[in-house]
């Protein structure tokens, strides 16, 4: 099994991962206050790019695979900062789903393994789910 070497700079990568989405659920929550949005997508970017390192965030978002999903979460965020959040949160879910998309399948082996969530997830109906898709990169 890998370990995952836990140091001070990934915790406050995961930290500002966190806040991010937080920040964004607020925007949401408050009729889609561009404010808290651009700040939610600002933390999420700069955690995402501390956690995994900046070189390697440059290097998934630029993958020549991932463009779509990049230029997609881009825009969406361009939208959100000249005001138009509604458009703008479309287009970064759906870049945020073809960038992910991959990483469904961890997702749903971690989830697996926390002990009350996990029940559910190890449903035979809801592991078939995810079992059709674990190792496949859902084609866009």
């Amino acid at each position: 099994m890998l370990s995952f070497e836990m140091n001070d700079r990934k915790k406050i990568g995961l930290g500002l991962t966190g806040f991010g989405v937080f920040f964004s659920f607020l925007g949401i929550v408050f009729f889609f206050d561009k404010g808290l949005i651009a700040m939610g997508n600002i933390l999420f970017i700069s955690g995402v790019a501390l956690t995994i390192g900046l070189k390697s965030s440059l290097q998934f978002f630029m993958k020549r695979s991932n463009y779509k999903g990049t230029i997609s979460f881009g825009a969406g965020f361009f939208f959100v900062v000249i005001g138009w959040p509604i458009l703008g949160m479309i287009l970064e879910a759906y870049g945020f789903v073809v960038l992910f998309s991959g990483f469904w399948p961890t997702l749903a082996v971690f989830l697996q393994k926390i002990p009350i969530i996990g029940w559910i997830f190890q449903q035979p109906f809801v592991r078939s789910f995810f079992d059709r898709y674990r190792g496949k990169r859902v084609p866009v």
